[in-house]
């Protein structure tokens, strides 16, 4: 018997800093009425979705930062999109900054969550490759300050929900390869990933006609050469002045788009997927255990002073 979950992308347009947290949850919860409408079991929302794209500008006042994060989730402001889930029996995935305490020190993270369809919270992601830049650089026409207001992530985990098993990443990872294979040697079936892309592209402005082109390229080798299902959800459009692209798709394990949105504003696109189907590819082409050769890998350098194993995993002697 399949295992079949009808995926919603929820694309988000602009959120600007007026915009209230409240404001952009009554707009979370309109989409998820649509996607029920369209039987959606899940759907997935951006990167960051809850307030307007804060690395963009660089503050130096702790408090106003702070604005910008969520202490708990779900919290008053989020509460609504969580009690409708469990109504209308959707689950979600959400993306957002999120101020956690560990061992008594404030760290920040641009994380997402994975909410089954009783409303209940069943995975956690926080973003492990992080863009940009940490210092103000007064040449750009706006900054990405990413480094600056997030500590990276440690790990790609996956999670046994909605009948199969299901990976979380953020924006900028979907650009590595290994994101997707460090999940996939965990059985993923499908990975969601929510994203905030600039048109404009300041170090490599070349690169800014073929933002679009980049960011369905990745999304399709990462579903094809990991026999998965990828669904990539923007929040695009001109916020704060800035352009940011839509491009939301889902992709199935062959590589081919399924279902995409069309504008740059709130809009919600639905597809069927057979996460059995994975199989036809996880089985044969790329049948890693059949197929994979890490011993001829060997150690992969990740950065200076740090190695990777053939599987992507951190090494240990």
């Amino acid at each position: 018997m399949s295992r079949i979950v009808n995926v919603a992308l929820g694309q988000l347009g602009p959120v600007q800093r007026s915009d209230t947290r409240e404001r952009v949850v009554a707009r979370l919860c309109e989409m998820m009425r649509e996607a029920h409408a369209l039987g959606a079991h899940l759907i997935v929302y951006p990167e960051l979705a809850l307030t307007t794209f804060f690395p963009r500008w660089y503050l130096e006042d702790e408090a106003e930062i702070d604005s910008f994060f969520e202490r708990e989730m779900p919290n008053a402001a989020t509460q609504p999109l969580f009690e409708l889930s469990r109504q209308l029996g959707v689950g979600f995935y959400l993306g957002y900054a999120e101020l956690a305490e560990e061992g008594g020190t404030r760290v920040r993270y641009n994380s997402s969550i994975l909410v089954d369809r009783g409303g209940r919270i069943v995975g956690k992601y926080r973003k492990v490759h992080l863009p940009g830049h940490a210092e103000h650089e007064p040449w750009r026409r706006f900054q990405h300050l990413e480094k600056r207001y997030f500590t990276p992530g440690q790990r790609f985990g996956v999670t046994q929900a909605f009948g199969g098993t299901i990976g979380m990443a953020i924006c900028n990872d979907r650009r590595w390869a290994e994101t997707y294979r460090v999940m996939a040697l965990q059985g993923a079936e499908m990975v969601l990933i929510g994203y905030n892309t600039p048109v404009h592209n300041a170090p490599a402005p070349q690169h800014d006609d073929l933002s679009l082109f980049h960011n369905q390229l990745s999304l399709q080798a990462g579903a094809y050469q990991n026999g998965c299902w990828v669904a990539g959800v923007a929040k695009g459009g001109l916020e704060e002045g800035v352009d940011s692209i839509g491009g939301s798709l889902l992709v199935a394990p062959s590589g081919e788009v399924v279902t995409r949105c069309l504008s740059k504003d709130d809009e919600v696109a639905i597809a069927r997927c057979d996460l059995d189907f994975c199989a036809v590819y996880k089985r044969s082409t790329f049948n890693f255990d059949l197929h994979r050769r890490p011993e001829a890998y060997g150690l992969i350098v990740a950065r200076k002073g740090e190695t990777l194993a053939a599987d992507g995993t951190p090494w240990r002697d």
